[in-house]
């Protein structure tokens, strides 16, 4: 251990073997090497975390900064906080809703100068893909980004256009020359429906407007398309355990498809979201208990690789909160803090091991940015990026201790499992039991 910037010593470090008694030894903010057992208690230079659970820094590829032009929504600084506080490491920043949406290389390079200097924590970049820039896709790959976002359905922002038919057979044919991923919002605008004549304050009232069908249809036609293109696909915030089967046919056979979901699809239940909760719509919504379940079969099969937070924030007054309209309100769920307490105080009740934790929240998201090797694992030659947490400790999540901009979440006055001690970015401490550590070091991926 001669020479070594830190050395992190605990009985309980997850490492891809498994989890157990380990000695992490860091250099110049890369892991130098993982060894079984513990280092010499009270050696010099040693941080002995006890039975703190060891995790690789979590990877959060779902999450809208909106900076530049909303910042008024969120920004780099506020959203990057609240993914230290959460033990996330390293973030993929959305191409909305921000102005201008990176669309372009010009605009990728707005966002990047927008959060240089600004970040807690290690930030990527998807681009976008919308109507007519398939010719910029190859020069935001070139800037750094690993795949594009686009929507099948109204992105909500007039500013970022769904794509149709032709437009996503150009794009997935030049992401397939490029060796990119396309990450699509998948609900068929064809079962959108419009609000009937329900109370707007009901939740079932929104989720009709949304159905199972919607999501079910538009994931079979990427399969379709995966097929014909071989480019590789991602199924965002996937909803809809309907799905799940055909997305298992189509990795049985080979084709370069993958999935995710989030917390509150894990979480929640349709029964459970009270009249005028307006915190708890998203896009697409969230189903009913026995979807849930379904959902959680796909995640432990792994149809389903991974959960990210789709943390998609505005201001409360978008929210509605006021009037209780799940119609007019703004669709999204801010989560990025909350997403390993939310998901382990689910996972837990089901048996899952801090070795599964770790696949869906760090392994699975770096694989996906083209980080592998590199983010969401201990192993050697790896970025030395840690979380130190307490999987039996309780906490209540009250708006003082969320760092988003905006505190209005569906989680506010729950019990969660699972405190986060420390996180560490490249070998150095940047939180610790509530307190920020040092200015923000975070790096561009780019």
């Amino acid at each position: 251990m001669s020479g070594a910037d830190v050395v992190l010593t605990g009985r309980r470090v997850v490492t891809p073997g498994g989890t157990g008694p380990a000695t992490v030894v860091v250099r110049g903010g890369v892991i130098a090497s993982v060894s079984d057992g513990i280092a010499t208690a009270g050696r010099g230079g040693v941080v002995e975390l006890g039975d703190s659970v060891l995790l690789p820094g979590l990877v959060d590829t779902h999450v809208h900064v909106n900076e530049p032009g909303r910042t008024e929504w969120e920004g780099f600084e506020s959203a990057t906080r609240a993914a230290a506080a959460g033990g996330v490491t390293t973030i993929f920043d959305m191409p909305l809703n921000s102005i201008p949406p990176t669309t372009s290389a010009e605009a990728m390079k707005a966002k990047m100068a927008a959060a240089r200097g600004r970040s807690f924590v290690d930030v990527g970049f998807w681009g976008g893909a919308v109507a007519g820039n398939a010719g910029e896709l190859a020069a935001m790959k070139e800037l750094g980004a690993p795949g594009f976002k686009c929507f099948l359905v109204p992105s909500g922002v007039a500013e970022f256009e769904q794509v149709g038919g032709r437009d996503l057979a150009e794009a997935l044919r030049e992401i397939a020359r490029i060796g990119a991923v396309l990450l699509v919002h998948a609900e068929d605008p064809r079962h959108i429906r419009p609000a009937g004549p329900g109370d707007p304050r009901a939740y079932a009232t929104y989720l009709a407007t949304r159905p199972a069908r919607a999501e079910d249809d538009a994931i079979a036609l990427l399969v379709r398309l995966c097929r014909e293109t071989g480019a590789r696909v991602h199924v965002v915030h996937l909803s809809s355990a309907g799905a799940v089967e055909g997305i298992r046919r189509a990795r049985a056979d080979g084709l370069p498809l993958s999935a995710e979901t989030c917390p509150h699809y894990l979480c929640f239940a349709a029964e459970e979201v009270p009249d005028g909760a307006t915190e708890f719509k998203c896009a697409p919504p969230i189903r009913d208990r026995e979807n849930r379940e379904r959902l959680w079969s796909a995640l432990e099969g792994g149809d389903v690789e991974m959960v990210v937070s789709d943390h998609s924030p505005s201001p409360p007054e978008l929210k509605g909160r006021d009037t209780g309209d799940f119609l007019s309100a703004w669709g999204g769920i801010s989560s990025l803090q909350l997403r390993l307490p939310a998901v382990w105080t689910a996972a837990r009740r089901r048996g899952h091991s801090f070795g599964r934790l770790s696949e869906w929240l760090a392994a699975a998201p770096a694989r996906l940015a083209g980080q592998e090797g590199r983010k969401g694992v201990i192993a050697p030659g790896a970025d030395a990026d840690f979380v130190a947490w307490n999987p039996d400790e309780t906490f209540e999540v009250r708006p003082e201790i969320l760092h988003h901009r905006h505190a209005l979440s569906p989680y506010l006055g729950r019990l969660l499992e699972g405190v986060v001690q420390s996180t560490w970015l490249a070998g150095e401490k940047i939180f610790e039991r509530g307190e920020f550590v040092g200015p923000p070091r975070g790096e561009l991926l780019a």
